[in-house]
């Protein structure tokens, strides 16, 4: 259903933190002609934690809007309480995104039957198609694959893919052999694509592709063809600017990227998230000068 470069979109705020628009727009059309093949409103990378639940949906809304169709939006719409993550997906139907990326319960560390009761409440009123989204260092859960693969196997046609940002990449392959080929499943680890989709990935929700949407693009057409030389050659391009993207409390490095790239960008952040650090800034700008950005 999904693959190639998807960026997760970073929320432009003002330096008081309020939610600028025009900048926003301008952010979609840019990444839509650089050949990103889909986009993740609300994320991590766009500082969800910090959004009300009315202004995670206007941006999603907005995000549509701005789209118009030429690619799929998958909104983040995830929740620690199943009730709360109900009503997320509802909200994300109705703000007209194409499908819903979710989080298993964070804070409350479910054990893998609570995680697997979560998704199996959502799935009969989900009303869109669900993107799973494994993120152990941010949610302290971590969906195994053995429970991966029973939710996807009860409600195929509700959780169609997998955003894996576990690190582990030989779950690419038990998921692949489980749940066949079709399975869609997307690399949450930008550094770590190349393998991904050597074992059977079909593409990578980005933060990188933030800052460098045409080169994460031609990085995932070569996967998709199989050209690995070419994959290799970008993605060593690309390495030291994926690294530096985490060298600090993301999004800080990935907002002030954003403004070498694109000058004039906001680069706010909502509190508690804080800018990126000297240590960092100089990172990601030997990063860009590596990518040649």
């Amino acid at each position: 259903m999904f693959s190639g470069s998807i960026p997760a979109l970073v929320t432009p705020f003002d330096a008081h933190g309020d939610f600028i628009e025009s900048a926003y727009r301008e952010l979609i059309e840019w990444q839509i002609a650089e050949g990103s093949a889909a986009l993740v409103p609300c994320g991590t990378t766009g500082e969800a934690a910090t959004l009300t639940k009315e202004e995670q949906f206007a941006i999603v809304k907005i995000c549509v809007d701005q789209a118009r169709g030429r690619v799929p939006v998958i909104a983040g719409a995830g929740s620690n309480d199943t009730r709360v993550a109900a009503a997320n997906l509802a909200a994300a139907k109705e703000a007209g995104a194409d499908a819903a990326l979710m989080v298993p319960p964070y804070y409350n560390r479910p054990s893998q039957e609570g995680i697997y009761r979560h998704f199996a409440a959502l799935a009969p009123r989900a009303g869109l198609p669900i993107v799973l989204y494994n993120v152990p260092a941010r949610t302290v859960t971590d969906i195994q694959p053995e429970t991966l693969i029973r939710i996807v196997a009860g409600f195929p046609e509700v959780f169609v893919a997998v955003k894996d940002a576990s690190g582990v990449l030989q779950r690419v392959s038990q998921h692949r052999a489980a749940l066949g080929a079709g399975f869609c499943q997307l690399s949450g680890n930008d550094d770590l694509a190349l393998g991904y989709n050597a074992t059977g990935g079909v593409g990578c929700i980005s933060v990188t592709a933030n800052v460098a949407p045409r080169l994460c693009a031609d990085f995932q057409s070569a996967c998709a063809v199989g050209d690995y030389a070419r994959a290799l050659e970008l993605h060593d391009r690309l390495f030291a600017l994926h690294v530096a993207l985490f060298t600090d409390a993301s999004p800080g490095p990935v907002k002030y990227a954003m403004t070498k790239v694109r000058p004039g960008f906001p680069a706010g952040l909502r509190l508690p998230m804080t800018p990126a650090g000297e240590a960092a800034r100089k990172a990601v700008d030997a990063g860009l000068a590596h990518a040649g950005l």
